[in-house]
């Protein structure tokens, strides 16, 4: 899957469109970087940049950014209200899908170390990526700002961790590191500034002082009112939503409003957002309520529902989540096609696609017969007394399906790398170990496709045969056709195991994957008979 990270740069410049657009164009045109917002702000003369891609990506990106500021910015004619001691002040990196922390760690040193060589400029490292306590949160290493630089950076305790331990006038210096992603959140409120202040103090984990913590913790906030909006907010930053998400900050704010005899009206999210945290929520409502959602999207409406995230503006998923906005249509050529398009495809002068992709289609559609068989008994009146089972028997069927829709495409990927080997130069000893070496890796792939397709399949079946136990059996041939199907998908998968196996050196892998492939074979046959023998007793 996809690795995702998040960049956050700001730059000591609000109120020059020309450096402020030089900077964008900068990390907009970097390979495999998205620019997502730019929010300049002419008090605080300072632009805050938000862009994603895959890791190496958001590093050129930022380094692009950077060198546009150290030839266009220059800190010594600096002034805004903001808090600010370089010309690139902070450029936090942030895990947002399929990547740790610790890597975004590796990323932030990175760029310090490239930014400090080629652009001559102090960075320190701050968060998860500081070494010292006393140098990991952003105020202390900005304390006394720009101006304080001169005079810090000689002292050996605030030497540089990156480039120079001496002041660059026109510069100043760069803080980056690793930090949790942060969400800007408000919750809409009938009420006072004072109202909603005394909400936040009550939540946010700083509370009244140190004597009187609030409630959340990693949640800072305050009270404010919005005159454009007309209405007060329990303005907050979520510093890390897997410890305090959005719909538990609404709800706790939700609950002090009654309190106060308050009317919560929704809420909004200040630039983008994980799908992580809008699915959390939604699981939580499902929770709550004893709702039963199965689709992503029904549960992303169910979020934004529940939270009013359309109150006060629209709230487009495709324009808020960050895995939406940078989507890419799935390298699914053969699962696009239509039925018609697909078979004919199977049927031409070509050996691709074969067995393997036909197995992981025929597999989907019996996983599909079972899912639909389920579907139809959920909700019925007459079988109101199976409606818990049914809950939990789609799921695990409706995953199998969806899952091995694009193991029709794989199988076909996996044998083409085969393919791709066997046009390797042959002619010295050299060219012909890295040729078997590259057929091997190709036909362990040819294999370890569809033994997935075998596994991923297998886990349909348990509850099919609850399915056909208890489903409506009015669909009983749909669950016939759907077993044989399963079982079919499953054995044509075995085939294409087995014919690839003939040419693996590996005796130990070998033997355990044949072994691994056979037992999920006998199991498809039994667990179809089973299906049948029930289906059977039933009519």
């Amino acid at each position: 899957m996809k690795k995702i990270v998040e960049c956050v740069p700001n730059f000591s410049e609000g109120r020059n469109t020309e450096t402020i657009d030089a900077i964008a164009d900068a990390i907009g045109n970097t390979a495999g970087c998205t620019l997502l917002d730019v929010d300049p702000g002419r008090s605080t003369n300072r632009t805050v940049y938000t862009f994603v891609g895959e890791p190496d990506a958001v590093v050129e990106g930022a380094l692009a950014g950077a060198r546009v500021a150290r030839e266009k910015i220059d800190m010594r004619t600096h002034k805004g209200e903001h808090h600010r001691m370089g010309a690139l002040d902070v450029c936090p990196f942030i895990p947002v899908a399929n990547v740790t922390m610790d890597e975004c760690v590796a990323l932030s040193k990175a760029f310090g170390q490239r930014a400090a060589d080629e652009l001559g400029i102090p960075v320190y490292l701050y968060e998860a990526s500081a070494a010292q306590d006393y140098r990991r949160k952003l105020p202390q290493i900005r304390e006394g700002q720009y101006e304080a630089v001169k005079d810090r950076i000689v002292k050996p305790e605030w030497k540089p961790d990156f480039g120079p331990a001496q002041f660059i006038p026109e510069w100043g210096a760069t803080v980056t590191g690793a930090r949790f992603f942060l969400i800007a959140y408000n919750v809409n409120l009938l009420s006072t500034p004072n109202q909603a202040h005394r909400i936040a103090l009550n939540l946010r984990e700083a509370g009244r002082g140190p004597d009187k913590p609030g409630r959340l913790k990693e949640v800072k906030g305050m009270g404010w009112y919005v005159d454009d909006y007309n209405l007060a907010q329990v303005t907050v930053n979520l510093n890390n939503y897997r410890v305090t998400p959005p719909h538990i900050l609404y709800e706790e704010v939700k609950k002090e409003a009654a309190l106060l005899n308050v009317a919560v009206t929704g809420s909004e999210i200040v630039g983008v957002v994980p799908l992580e945290a809008i699915l959390a929520a939604a699981e939580y409502y499902i929770e709550k309520e004893n709702l039963f959602v199965l689709d992503e999207d029904q549960k992303v409406r169910l979020a934004v529902e529940r939270l009013g995230l359309n109150a006060v503006a629209p709230f487009n998923p495709k324009e808020k989540i960050i895995e939406y906005i940078i989507a890419e249509e799935p390298d699914e050529p053969l699962a696009g096609l239509t039925t018609r398009q697909f078979i004919e495809e199977v049927a031409s002068r070509s050996s691709a696609p074969g067995g393997g992709s036909v197995s992981a289609a025929i597999a989907a559609m019996g996983a599909g017969l079972g899912s639909m068989v389920a579907k139809l008994t959920l909700g019925v009146r007459k079988f109101e007394d199976v409606d818990a089972k049914m809950r939990k028997l789609i799921p695990p069927l409706h995953q199998a399906a969806h899952a091995l829709i694009p193991m029709i495409d794989a199988d076909t990927h996996a044998f083409n790398d085969y393919v791709a080997a066997l046009g390797l130069p042959k002619e010295t000893d050299a060219d012909r170990a890295c040729r078997d070496e590259q057929l091997q890796l190709g036909l362990k792939n040819a294999i370890d496709t569809p033994l997935s397709v075998m596994a991923t399949a297998d886990a349909a079946w348990d509850a099919l045969v609850a399915v056909a136990t208890y489903g409506n059996i009015a669909s009983k041939s749909d669950v016939e056709v759907g077993a044989r199907a399963l079982e079919m998908g499953i054995w044509g998968a075995y085939k294409n195991v087995v014919i690839n196996m003939a040419g693996i050196t590996d005796d130990i892998y070998k033997k355990q994957t044949l072994e691994k492939a056979d037992a999920l074979k006998n199991r498809a046959a039994d667990m179809c008979g089973q299906v049948l023998e029930i289906l059977d007793s039933r009519s």
